[in-house]
């Protein structure tokens, strides 16, 4: 098994720095173009949540991401020691009042949970672990 991994700020500017390096980490897997973007969107959205929801954008506030690729699948572990947010239990808000109500933002989750196969979460002894996990066949 492969392991990537990466430890950013939780600045919303820490962001160009994860999609370059999920870019990096993804490339060499020849996947489409597609399934490239789906699985940067679905990592970015949760660590971005992450970010502004859970650490309010405390620079000194960390998140680590490990890419593993194994036997056909790929796992995306994001960890950090915020505020926990399960989004397993996230109940999908109804899209009509959302357009009625012409919120912004609201759906990344819905977008997760359509591009990911699996989604694990876990908080133990203050430390949070969200597993996204997306299966390839080969």
């Amino acid at each position: 098994m492969i392991a990537h991994r990466l430890q950013i700020t939780c600045q919303t500017t820490a962001l160009a720095e994860l999609r370059a390096f999920l870019d990096k980490v993804l490339e060499p897997l020849h996947l489409t173009e597609q399934d490239h973007h789906q699985l940067k969107l679905a990592v970015e959205e949760v660590c971005a949540n992450l970010i502004i929801h859970s650490h309010q954008c405390n620079e000194h506030d960390i998140i680590k991401l490990t890419v593993k690729n194994s036997k056909g699948q790929l796992i995306f572990e994001i960890q950090d020691e915020g505020e926990a947010f399960n989004m397993l239990d996230y109940k999908v808000p109804d899209l009509k009042n959302v357009i009625a109500q012409k919120r912004k933002g609201g759906l990344g989750i819905i977008l997760v949970k359509k591009i990911m196969d699996e989604i694990q979460f876990e908080s133990k002894s203050g430390t949070n672990t969200c597993r996204l996990i997306k299966r390839f066949s080969s």
